[in-house]
Order: C-alpha cells, then sequence, then structure tokens
C-alpha cells in the first residue's frame, strides 16, 4: 500500500508539470494559477493517500516555485513600440512579409529589405502598408545595397538610432545528400544564411547602439538537430546560432541585446518553386563525378524534390507562433535568449539530449527521411 501510495504521490506532480508545460506552451498568462492548483491537487492527494507531506510535500513545493519563477519571468512588461524603427530582411514572403505587416500595425516604422521591390510580395506591402512601411531593395549578399539602405535608414532614423535588426532572409535550396550536393551551394547557403546576418551586424551595429536596441537573427531547428539532405542549410545556421551567441555575450556591455529564433517546419517560401529545384537537380547532376553518378544513379537525384514537397506539406501553415516570439524578442523588457517556436521545436532537441546517439538516429531517420527511392548502389540484387 506504501508503494501505491508513492507512485500515486508521483503521479500527482507529473499531472502537474504536464499542466504547466501545456499552459507555458500555449503562452498562458494564468499559468502561475495552474503551478499553484497543481502543486495543491498534488499535496491533497498525498494527504489523502497518507504519505508523509515531508519529502514529497518538499519536492512538489519547490517544483511548484520553480515553475512559478519560469511563469512569471515570462510574463515581462513591453518596451512603447509606437516610433521605433526595425530592418526586417527576407520580406518578399514568409516570415518577413508577415512580421513587416504586423509590425506596420503595431505602429511601428518598418524598414523592409527585399530581394526585389518589383516581387509580388514587395508590390503588396507598398499597396496594403501605412506610411510607416518602407519597401527597401536590399539583396543581403550584395554589399552595396546593403550600404545603400544603411544610407537610407541613418538619414530617416539620425540620432535616435534603430532600435531592431530582423536578420530573417534564408535560402534552402534543393535537399540532398552532403556528398552530391555541389561545393556552389553549399557556399550559397553559407552567404545567404551566415555570412550576409553577419555583415548586417557590423553595418548596423553602430545605429542599434545608439538606442541600445535589438538583433534578432531566424535560425532553425535544423542548427542543433542533425537532418539528413539539408546539411547545407543546417550548417550555415549552425554558423549562425553560434555567431548570435557570441556576439550576445559581447553586445551585452553596450546595452545591445541579442535573440536568437529556431523555428520549427512551417510553411514558407523558403521551400523553393519547382522551377528552381529543376535548376537545382540539373546543377547537381552537372557536378557529380562518373562513380558517384552510378552510385547515386539518375532516378534517386530525379526523387530529390519530392522529398521537399513533402517536407513543405508536414509544416505548419500558422505562423503566428514565430510572429510572437519575433515581437517578444524586439520588445519585451526582458527577452528569452533562444526562441523555439513550432511543434518540434523544443521537442526534436530534447530527445536527442536525452536518447542515446544509436536511438536518436533512427527517430530522425524516420522523421526526416520520406523519400521510398534509395540510391542505386543500396539496391540489393
Amino acid at each position: 500500500m506504501e508503494i501505491w501510495n508513492c507512485w500515486s504521490c508521483v503521479g500527482a506532480v507529473a499531472v502537474c508539470v504536464y499542466t504547466v508545460v501545456q499552459t507555458l506552451k500555449r503562452g498562458c498568462q494564468a499559468g502561475h494559477w495552474a503551478v499553484c492548483l497543481g502543486a495543491l491537487v498534488a499535496l491533497g492527494c498525498c494527504h489523502y493517500f497518507g504519505v508523509s507531506p515531508g519529502p514529497c510535500g518538499v519536492a512538489v513545493f519547490c517544483c511548484s516555485l520553480c515553475l512559478h519563477a519560469v511563469i512569471v519571468g515570462m510574463r515581462a512588461d513591453f518596451v512603447p513600440v509606437q516610433g521605433r524603427a526595425v530592418l526586417v530582411t527576407g520580406c518578399d514572403t514568409g516570415f518577413g512579409h508577415a512580421l513587416a505587416k504586423l509590425l506596420d500595425q503595431m505602429g511601428v516604422v518598418v524598414f523592409a529589405g527585399v530581394l526585389n521591390v518589383n516581387s509580388p510580395g514587395a508590390q503588396q506591402l507598398k499597396e496594403q502598408g501605412s506610411e510607416n512601411l518602407q519597401v527597401l531593395q536590399l539583396d543581403v549578399t550584395d554589399s552595396s545595397q546593403i550600404e545603400q539602405a544603411h544610407h537610407h535608414i541613418w538619414t530617416k532614423v539620425g540620432k535616435t538610432g534603430l532600435w531592431g535588426l530582423v536578420n530573417n532572409a534564408g535560402i534552402m535550396l534543393c535537399p540532398a545528400d552532403a556528398e552530391i550536393l555541389p561545393i556552389t551551394m553549399w557556399k550559397r547557403c553559407m552567404d545567404v544564411n551566415f555570412l550576409s546576418a553577419v555583415k548586417m551586424c557590423q553595418v548596423f551595429l553602430p545605429l542599434l547602439r545608439h538606442s541600445k536596441g535589438r538583433i534578432v537573427n531566424v535560425s532553425s531547428m535544423a542548427a542543433e538537430v542533425p537532418m539528413p539532405t539539408i546539411s547545407a542549410y543546417g550548417a550555415s545556421k549552425a554558423a549562425l546560432t553560434n555567431f548570435s551567441q557570441v556576439i550576445r555575450l559581447e553586445l551585452a556591455a553596450w546595452g545591445v541585446r541579442v535573440a536568437l529564433i529556431q523555428p520549427a517546419g512551417f510553411r514558407t517560401n523558403i521551400f523553393s518553386k519547382g522551377e528552381d529545384i529543376s535548376r537545382f537537380r540539373d546543377e547537381i547532376m552537372r557536378h557529380m563525378s562518373s562513380d558517384v553518378r552510378e552510385d547515386y544513379g539518375e532516378a534517386y537525384i530525379k526523387s530529390l524534390p519530392s522529398h521537399l514537397s513533402k517536407m513543405a506539406k508536414k509544416s505548419a501553415e500558422d505562423l503566428s507562433p514565430v510572429l510572437d516570439n519575433m515581437c517578444h524578442a524586439l520588445f519585451a523588457t526582458k527577452p528569452k535568449l533562444i526562441y523555439t517556436p513550432g511543434q518540434m521545436g523544443w521537442l526534436l532537441p530534447f530527445l536527442q539530449r536525452l536518447c542515446p546517439t544509436a536511438m536518436f538516429d533512427v527517430i530522425i531517420t524516420k522523421c526526416i527521411i520520406q523519400n521510398e527511392c534509395k540510391p542505386a548502389g543500396l539496391h540489393t540484387t
């Protein structure tokens, strides 16, 4: 009976923790009440089953206090947003496009950098945005365009400075095994996803220091969790993640805060269009040696785009979790260091740290690799 009582107490604690975790995931401001209620339920169960409230009660009480502190910390106040200026890159589509619209609605002065000022997304921002939203031609891999954008923004904000820089622009290209992905694609990913963010930070930090503002770098869960067929994308985002953590330490003395967004799968235009995929596939074929071409086979190479479409279909369409995190990182008085929006944003990194390597390899392979076609050299005769 004593064993049953103990397990009942443990179960009550588990219910308490699960309730609060679910509350945290939903961002509910009543989370601290859930903690208190969970603690009372757990202690009540202990009393009902006759379990000594000593060790069990202390455990529940300490757990509740810790979770209460976490939740209260999340309920941070926000700085006034009216009149603050934020630069967002990659606003043609996806997160950047949606964020530019949202910030404009909040009364923020938005500089929306786009790859092409004549793109449908850029035109939509011009037509639907207020006078506070300015669309700028900004290819983040072009140093001259970065300098032009900096000069324009400097003339607008002056000594007030720039409050926020959101390095959102990014590309994934075609998913493929690391061995067969041309080095040109590796360089392209590093250039857009990592080096451009470094350049943007270096150019705009003087304006950010004036306002003691924020840098928000958009990384990916792939930066932390190894994902087959997107090695170049993951490596570039891992470099961005490390860079963000380093400059966070370096810029703390200047009063500039740095936050990192690591989304899980969301459906944006980072999943390239069909014509782009065909071009990438042809480039892969051109750079393959005869030995590698024989080992992998043309059938496998041609099947890779279908893998990308399956990834897109499994991704969430609702971008609001990412947008909420971005706004929190920009305007909360106490922003988090790392945000992990998305259903798998915290789960897969947690499993990677918790599970034995062999077990996690099986999990990630089942989750990511959906291509039924195998390389020719793996076929058994």
